[in-house]
Formats: structure tokens, sequence, C-alpha cells
């Protein structure tokens, strides 16, 4: 066979590659001389970058992610007495955007707002308004769960900045002694706002770094720590408050009536152990709230005491030395003539000893002996007892009730005022006034924090001997032949006055516009507990002091002084009960007889 012949230019590159490749010795020396030159620039601008020009890009890379954030502080806790929680803060997340970057996701909104729950017009709206800003809210502490969601989503612009949410665990129970805060943590009502400066805490700052979009990917150092709130401890009892309001709530709502208060104050110290009212609101169900229910009512709102001022009127007859206890007053016909004016009782009591004319709530009575005083010794009576003047207890808002000048007394002036009319007082004010009476004549600033059993100060304003004749005599009106018959505890001595008060119309009083009070104290013997009922226009025929307070005031007080653990003061009392009750049963003789060894002495 023959060869195929081979192409010459294929023989030529077969030779040639067989040949050694001779490079000219200058451009050797300009290729090598480039490649060293190269490699010098390199370790130059290396040099350069990390010692001359280091600080300049640094920061320029801080200022692209390096940031420094506030670290926020949580509220102090306020608690009970007790040291149970009536106000936390609970950790929470606030959505924030930066519009400029969130207008280049604008196909995100919709999935956004329906996330967020908001109207995307709205937050159009929003966006576009405020789109030369770098920090807009858009919606503020929301729950860990949604803040997850918000975050999986990944839109540029959008953030999450910690923050703290105010937390009520007693809800509507505590609401109007603590009250609430905004959405910035600042105090709005009640204690939170009374203690907003010792409550606060201090923010601290961190720097941190973040990446691209905005999320911290590293903590770099601490600046400042941040300081959480002071904590405050209440003289609320938490399980008193929770019974205070479960009957005033009751009452309010068997009788019907408008509105109401209770306060319950230690005798000893005029802590205040509850303070409750009706109607309330949920702190923390901000959507619900309605402004004419967020005011103390017991602090802010003033009434007409009615009868609850005659055993002040008593004390003032005892003090002028003109009148013993067994003095009697004669209140035939009854009704009596001051000028032009008419002051009447409910029936012909004839005569009446002092401790009958609270007994029976004598208004002629009251009269008579208000007006054989001066009128500067009844005033200066009331003045000591507080009426007229705050309580001092720095509740927001307080206000201190009306009580004129006795200068400008007319006959009729001085005469209503020995029962109650004429003259406005809180529910706070005449509870305080009440301690008085229940502490020997003692009183002291009404308090709205724990101080163990210790009053700050403490004033003489009544003689103590009096002060004590007084509360003996209301001992009797809480009984089967008194008013307050109704605020009767099982166990224990209860002192306490009822009214029933006209509510002022125009050109006079209405007949058909009643408020009804209770205020006593208990035990009668050592008064630990004050207590002030007040029912605000009853709309049922029980409307009197004795059959719309009373009853309330009784179930208050049973249950606080058993849940302070007060020794009873009427143990022949309970065991009469008791016997009577066995008798019913057709208990066995010795039943009978194992109930009435409760102490030594045995029934008497």
């Amino acid at each position: 066979m023959k060869k195929k012949a081979v192409a010459p230019s294929k023989k030529l590159a077969k030779k040639l590659a067989k040949q050694p490749v001779l490079i000219h010795p200058l451009r050797h020396s300009i290729v090598l001389g480039g490649m060293l030159l190269s490699a010098g620039l390199l370790v130059w601008r290396a040099v350069d970058l990390q010692v001359t020009d280091s600080e300049f890009l640094q920061g320029q890379g801080d200022a692209r992610h390096l940031r420094v954030m506030e670290v926020p502080a949580h509220r102090g806790m306020i608690t009970d007495r007790n040291g149970e929680p009536l106000a936390i803060s609970t950790p929470v997340d606030s959505v924030w955007v930066n519009p400029q970057e969130l207008l280049t996701a604008s196909d995100q909104w919709p999935r956004l707002a329906k996330l967020l729950d908001l109207d995307l017009d709205e937050l159009t709206q929003r966006l576009m308004t405020r789109q030369t800003r770098e920090f807009v809210y858009l919606k503020r502490r929301i729950n860990p769960d949604l803040a997850q969601q918000v975050k999986a989503l990944g839109i540029p612009g959008v953030f999450l900045q910690r923050e703290y949410r105010r937390y009520y665990p007693a809800g509507e129970v505590t609401a109007h002694v603590v009250g609430f805060t905004n959405v910035d943590d600042a105090g709005q009502e009640g204690l939170e706002l009374a203690y907003d400066d010792w409550l606060q805490g201090a923010s601290g700052s961190k720097r941190v770094i973040k990446n691209r979009l905005g999320h911290v990917v590293e903590d770099v150092e601490s600046i400042k720590v941040p300081e959480a709130g002071k904590e405050l401890r209440l003289s609320i009892d938490r399980n008193i408050q929770y019974l205070a309001y479960r009957e005033l709530k009751t009452a309010i709502r068997d009788h019907r009536a408008r509105s109401g208060s209770i306060v319950v104050l230690d005798a000893k110290t005029s802590e205040v152990l509850a303070m409750v009212n009706q109607p309330s609101y949920n702190p923390n169900n901000r959507g619900t709230l309605k402004s004419s229910h967020l005011r103390n009512r017991a602090v802010t709102d003033v009434f007409e005491p009615g009868s609850t001022m005659k055993p002040f009127t008593v004390a003032a007859a005892l003090e002028s030395k003109k009148y013993l206890p067994g003095n009697t007053v004669n209140t035939a016909p009854g009704y009596y003539r001051v000028g032009r004016d008419t002051v009447r009782d409910m029936r012909n009591y004839g005569k009446l000893d002092l401790t009958e004319i609270l007994v029976k709530s004598s208004n002629v009575g009251a009269s008579k002996l208000a007006l054989s005083l001066a009128p500067e010794k009844l005033w200066d009576v009331y003045s000591r007892a507080g009426f007229g003047s705050l309580t001092h207890s720095g509740f927001p808002g307080e206000v201190s009730g009306l009580m004129t000048d006795h200068w400008k007394w007319s006959d009729i002036d001085h005469a209503t005022l020995s029962f109650g009319y004429g003259m406005s007082v809180t529910s706070l004010q005449l509870a305080q006034a009440y301690t008085v009476l229940a502490n020997g004549g003692l009183t002291s600033p009404a308090s709205f924090l724990a101080l163990d059993g210790v009053p700050p100060q403490q004033e003489s304003v009544m003689s103590e001997a009096v002060a004590k004749r007084v509360l003996k005599m209301m001992e009797s009106v809480v009984s089967e032949k008194g008013t307050g018959a109704k605020a009767d505890v099982a166990g224990y001595r209860v002192a306490g006055k009822t009214g029933t008060v006209h509510k002022s119309a125009v050109g006079g009083y209405s007949e058909e516009r009643y408020l009804s009070l209770f205020a006593g104290m208990a035990p009668a013997s050592d008064p630990r507990l004050v207590a002030v009922v007040m029912i605000n226009e009853p709309r049922t025929e029980a409307y009197h002091g004795g059959q719309a307070a009373a009853p309330a005031f009784s179930k208050v007080m049973s249950g606080a002084l058993r849940q302070l653990g007060v020794v009873p003061d009427d143990v022949p009392r309970i065991n009469k009960q008791r016997l009577h009750q066995k008798i019913a049963e057709h208990a066995m003789p010795q039943q009978i007889a194992s109930d009435l060894h409760v102490s030594a002495g045995g029934l008497r």
C-alpha cells in the first residue's frame, strides 16, 4: 500500500516543535520587571489599606454596618402588700420600617399589611407621606409569634425593636388604684402616674454590627447598662380588694345603681387595704376604654355625706361639756322649724338621748344639738376630723371636698350640716375621718404605700374619751333596733352609721334620686378596719343606707377580718347563735354542750 502524503504545513510545524524556543533577553527582562512591579504594587496597596488608611476605612465600614442600639429597661413592678404582682412588664417586639428601603419592595406590602392587620391603603399613605424618614413605627408591642412571622417575611426595610408591655394580672379589680401606662410606658392614671419617676427605668445602649438587611449579626460592646425601674409595694391587700370588688359589683347589680365605691382602711395606720369603684375598666384591653370609667371615684367624686356626719355632731356636743351621753333632746313632734325652713324626721321619736339620736338617725335631734353649739365649735370638730381637707394620700386628682367657713353659715346651714347636707366629701375622706373615732382620736395621712403597721405620723384631733364614747354609741346603730342592723358581722362587734341622702337637683333636692351610705368599723372593742360603702342612685325600693350599703359592708368586713386573722370579740353571741341553730336542728344535748365550751368561762 502506498503511504498517504503529509501536508507541507504540518511537516513544518512538527519540525519547529522539536527545536528550542529562543526568547530575546530584553523581552524576558520586561516581563519579569512587570511581574515584580505588579507584586510590589499589591504589597504597597495592602500596606496602605492595612496601615495608612485603616482608620478611614474602618470608619467607613462602621458607618455602613456598625450601629449603636438602645437597650430598653423594664418598668418597676407594682405589688400588693404581700408581694403579689399588680403590674408587671413583659418583653415584646414592635415593628418599624425604613420607608426608603421598603419602597423598593412595594410588591410585598399586601402581605405585610395582612399580617399586621393593617389597611393596605392606609399603610401605603403612611409610607408615601413619610418616605423621607428613616424610622416609622407600623405596630407597637405585638406578641412573639406575630413578631417571628414578620421576621420570616424577610422584607427589606422592615425591622423589629425590643420593648416592654405592661400587664395587669388583677385587671379591672385594681384598675382604679394602679392605673395604666401609655404605649411609651409612661404612667397615665392612678399610681402608675403618681409614681412614674420611681417606676421608670433608664435605658442602656450597646454597639452592634448589622448586615445589609439591617439585622443584628453581632454584639460588639455594651456602652451603658440599662437600669430597671424600682419596685413599688402598695398597701393594697389583693384578697381584700377582690372581696370588696365582688361585693360592690353585686350590690350595684342588685340595686340597679348608677355607680358606687368601697374603701377599706387600716384603722391604726390609715393604709388603704382596698379601694374599688363601679363602673370599672380592664387596663389590659385598651380598645374598650371609656373616659367616663377611668377616674377613681373614691378620691375624685364628692357627695353630701348625710347622716354619716351625725357621730361627729354628737362628738362636738360631748366635747363642749354641755352634754353627757344620758342627756335627752326632745324631737317632738317630728319636725323642727329653723327660720322659714323645716327639718323633719321619719316620725315623731319624742325624747332621745345622744345614743338614740344615732340609733334612730334623728335629723331633728342632730339639728338641736348643733344649734346649741357655737358655729366655730362645730366647724372646729369637723375640720379636725379632716373634712374640707385632702387626705394627703398623694393620689392624682384627689379633691378635698367642701366645707364652708363657719362665719358664712346661716341658721339653716348650721342645722343641716349636723346631718351632712351643705357640705361634700369623698369616700376616702369619709373613711379617714372615721379612723379618728376608731383610733382613739388619732389621725394620720391616708397611704397607698405599705407602712407595715407603722404610720408616718399621727396627730391627736379628738379627745380619746369622746372618741371611745361615740364609738360605743355607734355599736347600738348596728343592732336590731338600729338603722344599720344589716351591717352586723357574726362573731364581731361592729360600730357604724347609715346615711340616705337626697341628691341635689335644680331648685333643691330630688325626691327620687338617692345616695346610700354606710361607714363603720370592726371589731368595735379594738377597731382594726374601717370601711365606707357608697351606692349611687339605687333604683330599687330598698334604697336606704341600711338596705343598699350596709349588707355590702357586712360581707366585706366579715371576709376581711377573717382574711387578716382578727380574733372575734363577740364569742358569746356566736355561741348563742350556734345554740339556737342546734336546737332548731334537734341536736343531741352533748353536741350542744360541746359547742358551749369554747372558753374556760363557757357561755355567758
